[in-house]
């Protein structure tokens, strides 16, 4: 086992052509990874691994992740037999999370884009793997969050998924919790969200809806309603303020009471009337 892998060391100069110079720490030679002028004999310090190709190589660039230490990669391949392939900021090397360390359902598996908070190891066959930061690495360093920020906008990556809840960190250490009430679906590990603060927990960590506002909502159910009535025949449905809510929820997947306020926006624009046989539409946006 190379003790020396995933690390910083110091090597000296060994060997050097036109095009390559080359390192050697304890009877193994480093392809150096750097433009640096150096000499036979001089002693550089820096970061140890294998490549894609499975060459030992030396960057005098010191990356932010390594063995002992954690840092933000981003995912950049799937496998479904082994886990994913994260990018750490090495050259030509990506790592793997293996799969016993993802959530047990693969709908919940970061997809390429997301992010992950990790660290590495070296197995006996030299083999280098990145490993999650658990819940408890988030925990020992976060901003508490205060009273004042409620209801204010706030987005974060999520690092821990629960039955219990969703939980996400913000650019700025904010540690946010993410109710099942408070989410359409449930976001994969590693994914950004973007919500609003609903809520202070005692420990500071602040409670997040990923729904949008009664507002938003509104004006998402009334832009529908408007879609439904530019397509329908005459522009005419056959839903009204007597319609069974049920019907309403089959059709258009939101509650009567949404359904009424969507109507009611609508109408106070001027754009649809209502009686006891439906809604049309009298007037398109465009018109005004």
């Amino acid at each position: 086992m190379n003790k020396d892998l995933a690390t910083e060391i110091t090597a000296m100069v060994t060997d050097k052509n036109d095009k390559q110079v080359f390192v050697q720490k304890n009877g193994i030679t480093y392809k150096v990874l750097s433009d640096e002028e150096v000499s036979i004999g001089d002693t550089l310090t820096g970061f140890a691994y294998m490549n894609k190709q499975d060459q030992h190589v030396f960057s005098t660039s010191i990356p932010e992740i390594k063995q002992g230490t954690y840092g933000w990669g981003t995912v950049v391949k799937t496998s479904h037999n082994l886990g994913v392939f994260v990018d750490v900021g090495w050259e030509d090397k990506d790592v793997v999370v293996s799969m016993d360390e993802l959530p047990t359902e693969k709908r919940l598996w970061p997809k390429e884009g997301n992010q992950l908070y990790v660290t590495i190891s070296v197995d006996e066959k030299d083999r280098i793997w990145g490993h999650l930061a658990d819940e408890e690495q988030f925990l020992e360093d976060y901003q508490l969050g205060t009273k004042d920020m409620h209801n204010n906008d706030v987005s974060g990556i999520t690092f821990s998924l629960k039955k219990s809840g969703t939980y996400a960190i913000t650019e700025d250490k904010y540690i946010l919790f993410i109710h099942p009430s408070e989410r359409e679906e449930e976001p994969k590990l590693g994914q950004k969200v973007e919500g609003r603060i609903i809520g202070l927990r005692e420990d500071g960590v602040l409670y997040t809806s990923l729904k949008p506002r009664a507002h938003e909502v509104m004006e998402e159910d009334a832009m529908m309603l408007l879609e439904v009535l530019k397509r329908a025949e005459n522009h005419v449905i056959p839903f009204h303020n007597k319609t069974d809510p049920d019907l309403i929820k089959t059709q258009f997947g939101i509650s009567k009471g949404q359904f009424k306020r969507a109507v009611g926006r609508l109408m106070k624009r001027g754009l649809v009337e209502q009686d006891e046989q439906g809604t049309k539409l009298v007037r398109f946006p465009d018109d005004e």
